[in-house]
């Protein structure tokens, strides 16, 4: 609505607009009263949210120097030569020092090839290339090599890594590196990728080696028999008939043998048990025990045994009749599969399953064992249960699985090794030179191998914690300024305040004694007060029970100094000194200060910081005492915003009606002063006449 009265072709001269802004001025008033006080709502409410920001922050700062992320907690590591070894330690790490001589870093195979042709091309196929057994195939349509190098990073990812080394203008080189160290994490060239490692001269074949478990017969012995309800008359299992011949050992019915797995082999965690197997059918003992029994009953022969060979004397020859009656009881044959197993060491045994190798074209099974799968693997045991079949098997061989896949590199950067190093006097083996379960909650870094031990120290990080209590005091002191600002109309206690911005200075002016009176925040201030100046008997022997005895207090920078303004509105100071030293001596105690477990539930339910937290947090919680000041301030701010547009309303309302009146007042003024001028010519006109 416009603010005066247009009526075309008519002045103001009556000021009909000013008296009517006049009137509206008086309506006003109301209106002008609750916007001020609506300003005083907002102001209240936001700074109601800077307390509750700064609470808040004091909240998160003291939580820290109790909770179990506690600065008092953390830990530094020192080398003495960090270009071969460094250290990293976690909270619960035991401050200390320790040695450790590197004799050899993890490495990984690193493989050239030689002089290729630049523009080489690689043949379509599938490619497989792996890291210990961890593998990639790459199904290649054919093209460059180089093109070739990027397919196979963009599917290496962690593992496996190609580049392209130039050696002369027109040749260059294909290095191909594992990502992974260790002995065990060979890398693997399979199908047209080793065809293609070949043709480059990156390999060449090698034989692989192996070793038999055993040198002769004599290095067998009897298995258990771990039958039960064995027939009577039935032979038990016995190692007598079996036979070596030619890296072939036979185990015929009811023969078994146990071969020892040297220790040596399963310490190393890379070694395979290799050997074949075949099973014939023979002609049954039981019919031979069932003729025997018809003659005469006569004791054993008796048999000779030299170094694996067996001389069985012959049965005496008799002339008594033979009986012609049938064995006590019927003997049934024995069809038994279960041939293989491994003994442990506490005399268990862990069956396998030989069904799930196919025999190939001459019925012979290939077994191939990873001791890594039976790490207390003590013996083998071959057992013929059967009486009818006859075992036929290879010499068992062990090969080192880590050392080569049947061929060998031509140009090796580095090959696949453990690291190797000494603690305490112990020879250590790991895949990687990064290392965390030697030392309890400390992990290794090896970089290279050193001459003399390396010394690692591991030391509290004092600084974190003086860093984490100069934080502590800084935000309550924002607190407790705060406060003194709100409740308080003397000036001073904003010009002390010398950190302030000009800005933050300003701010701090329009808020000063805004809730002076209000005991929430002058008994919450009394409460921080207390809290921070209690003594907390943490336990018997503790030396610090209370904060002004690692310096900080409300007087620590002018002891006996006399009287200090500042100093009694609760500011807390800093005597660095003083800080220093307690942490140097006192680390424990400080830890304990602000929060401890007082009843051994393993719970912190005592201390500075968590009586601090549970009483900054009965302010800043939902539904606390910030935010239920807050709600109701809205809820007046609502009222008030609403008795804002009711006036405004009414206002409108009223100047309208205002400007309508004196609109018509005008109008009819203007109407009579027309008259006037018509008579006045209307009678100057006669008079002329």
């Amino acid at each position: 609505m416009a603010d005066g009265l247009s009526i075309p072709g008519v002045t103001d001269k009556y000021k009909t607009n000013d008296l009517v802004n006049s009137l509206m001025e008086v309506e006003r008033k109301p209106l002008r009263r609750e916007e001020a006080q609506l300003e005083k709502y907002q102001t209240q409410q936001n700074a109601w949210r800077d307390v509750n920001q700064k609470i808040s922050s004091l909240k998160e700062t003291t939580k820290n120097l109790y909770s179990f992320q506690n600065p008092f907690n953390s830990k530094l590591t020192e080398s003495s030569n960090e270009d071969a070894l460094t250290a990293d330690a976690d909270r619960s790490a035991e401050a200390g020092s320790f040695k450790i001589n590197i004799i050899k870093e993890a490495t990984s195979d690193r493989f050239l090839s030689g002089n290729i042709d630049r523009n080489m091309k690689i043949d379509a196929g599938k490619y497989i290339f792996g890291v210990g057994n961890k593998k990639i195939e790459l199904n290649w349509k054919g093209g460059k090599i180089s093109d070739f190098v990027q397919a196979i990073n963009r599917r290496g990812e962690n593992i496996l890594k190609a580049s392209l080394i130039g050696v002369t203008a027109s040749k260059k080189s294909l290095l191909i590196e594992g990502l992974v160290t260790g002995s065990e994490n060979k890398l693997v060239f399979e199908e047209r990728a080793l065809e293609l490692a070949k043709n480059i001269d990156m390999v060449s074949d090698a034989p692989v080696e192996t070793e038999n478990l055993f040198a002769s017969i004599e290095d067998f012995s009897a298995p258990i028999s771990n039958e039960e309800n064995l027939q009577k008359n039935m032979p038990g299992l016995s190692k007598n008939n079996v036979k070596l011949d030619n890296n072939t050992i036979t185990v015929p019915a009811r023969g078994g043998i146990e071969i020892p797995i040297p220790e040596d082999l399963n310490e190393s965690g890379h070694q395979v048990l290799e050997f074949s197997f075949k099973v014939s059918e023979t002609e049954d003992i039981t019919s031979k025990i069932k003729d025997i029994a018809k003659g005469p009953s006569l004791p054993s022969p008796g048999y000779v045994e030299f170094q694996g060979l067996v001389i069985t004397n012959e049965q005496s020859e008799t002339s008594l009749e033979s009986k012609e009656t049938e064995p006590e009881e019927q003997l049934i044959p024995i069809n038994d599969s279960n041939y293989i197993a491994i003994k442990n060491k506490d005399g268990t045994e862990i069956p396998l399953d030989t069904s799930a190798y196919a025999p190939d074209e001459n019925g012979n099974m290939q077994i191939s064992l990873s001791l890594n799968d039976y790490p207390d693997a003590e013996s083998l045991i071959i057992r013929n249960r059967s009486t009818g079949k006859e075992l036929t098997l290879s010499v068992p061989q062990s090969r080192d699985a880590s050392k080569n896949q049947g061929y060998t590199p031509n140009h090796a950067i580095s090959t696949a090794e453990d690291s190797v190093f000494k603690y305490e006097g112990i020879t250590l083996h790991r895949s990687s030179n990064d290392v965390d379960d030697v030392i309890p909650n400390v992990t290794l870094h090896m970089h290279a191998a050193t001459e003399k031990p390396v010394t690692i120290k591991i030391n509290p990080d004092k600084d974190s914690a003086k860093e984490a209590l100069i934080n502590f005091v800084g935000t309550y002191n924002q607190v407790l300024a705060e406060i003194n600002i709100l409740t308080s109309n003397k000036p001073e206690v904003i010009s002390e305040l010398d950190y302030l911005t000009e800005e933050e200075r300003e701010a701090a002016e329009k808020k000063l004694g805004m809730f002076q009176g209000d005991f929430t925040l002058t008994n919450g201030k009394a409460s921080m007060q207390r809290t921070v100046a209690n003594k907390y008997n943490t336990s018997e022997n503790a030396e610090i029970t209370m904060l002004n005895q690692i310096g900080i207090s409300t007087n620590a920078s002018s002891k006996g100094s006399g009287y200090n303004a500042s100093q009694m509105r609760g500011y807390l100071e800093i005597d660095e000194k003083q800080l220093d030293a307690a942490l140097e001596s006192n680390l424990e105690d400080i830890k304990n200060l602000f929060g401890y477990d007082s009843d051994g539930d393993h719970v912190i339910d005592s201390g500075l910081g968590y009586l601090l937290d549970k009483q900054t947090n009965s302010w800043t919680q939902a539904g606390g005492l910030i935010s239920t000041k807050i709600a109701l301030l809205e809820n007046q701010i609502k009222n008030s915003n609403s008795k804002i547009s009711t006036l405004q309303a009414q206002l409108d309302e009223k100047e309208m009606e205002l400007k309508y009146k004196y609109a018509n007042m005008e109008g009819t003024l203007n109407s009579l002063e027309s008259q006037k001028n018509s008579l006045n010519n209307f009678a100057n006109q006669n008079q002329n006449k």
